[in-house]
């Protein structure tokens, strides 16, 4: 299992499909699993705070798990908080790699973004939440997402192998 995460407007969605059609691996996207009231939340301009979450995080890590015992797979995830890729994770089995950007290269992406239900005015209490991940591949936003995807893939050998 690869998990993307970062905040919204990363380009996890564009990084996590290309990627998964390299791999010949399925790929899904965590937004498509938020529950009606966390969309309509977002939509409204409201962050999410913990006690929304909880129940997507809860799904997802289910749903890691039986794609994991099915073969490959990759996942966009903003998974922001340790706790958050924890309880996503439990024995750390997952590849993470975390797609870095400042707050204006990211800003400008959401604005220019026009299928997404996250608005721009958002963007601030992601990165407010945002706890910068240890144990991953931290890749800069500022790269193409297929020299992204190329980096994954080297990267993600060499960690199969050891």
């Amino acid at each position: 299992m690869i998990v993307i995460m970062g905040v919204s407007g990363c380009g996890k969605t564009t990084v996590g499909s290309l990627l998964a059609q390299k791999l010949d691996a399925p790929f899904y996207d965590a937004d498509d699993f938020h529950p009606e009231e966390n969309v309509q939340k977002m939509q409204s301009g409201n962050s999410l705070n913990d006690t929304d979450r909880e129940p997507w995080l809860r799904l997802l890590a289910n749903r890691i798990q039986t794609w994991s015992e099915k073969g490959e797979a990759v996942l966009a995830c903003s998974a922001l908080k340790h706790r958050y890729r924890n309880l996503l994770d439990p024995t750390r089995a997952a590849f993470w790699v975390y797609l870095q950007g400042d707050y204006d290269t990211i800003v400008q992406r959401l604005q220019q973004r026009t299928d997404h239900y996250m608005p721009p005015s958002l963007l601030k209490s992601q990165f407010d939440t945002l706890e910068v991940p240890e144990n991953a591949l931290h890749l800069a936003v500022t790269h193409s997402p297929e020299a992204l995807v190329s980096t994954i893939v080297t990267q993600y050998s060499l960690y199969e192998k050891s």
